[in-house]
């Protein structure tokens, strides 16, 4: 008998609800953009990551269609294990991470001025790196 492979992002997912950020009534997240990384941007609102942005967590599903603006509710993993494409600074195992570019997330910098009130803005464990292409990270 064969040792099971795991599969981590399974284990425990926490999940919640939020309002979409919009620009000029658009949504800025669509269909498209589940299971990608998003970020807080407004009270209970969410939207694209950005580089050197605050990871909220992973893009579970959105309500409706991409042509309900404004009516749309965003379902995002907050807690658990997830999967996320990276992009350099590629993170290692162990490091924490932030926002890249093109909705990615990458190696967290070390603590500097741009840092919020309470701490450093970086997110998560990197528990496990697959080349230059994702990784898997401990939402914690």
């Amino acid at each position: 008998m064969s040792v099971r492979e795991q599969n981590l992002e399974t284990i425990a997912p926490v999940l919640a609800t939020f309002k979409i950020e919009q620009d000029a009534g658009v949504d800025q997240l669509k269909d498209a953009d589940i299971g990608c990384p998003v970020t807080l941007t407004g009270d209970n609102e969410v939207g694209p990551i950005g580089d050197n942005e605050l990871l909220l967590g992973k893009l579970i599903s959105l309500t409706l269609s991409d042509k309900d603006d404004g009516d749309r509710l965003a379902t995002v993993q907050v807690g658990g294990i997830c999967r996320l494409t990276m992009s350099s600074t590629y993170p290692a195992v162990g490091d924490r991470v932030v926002g890249g570019t093109g909705a990615t997330v990458k190696q967290a910098p070390v603590l500097t001025g741009y840092d919020p009130a309470g701490g450093n803005i970086a997110r998560g464990t990197v528990l496990e790196v697959n080349g230059t292409t994702d990784c898997i990270i401990l939402l914690n």
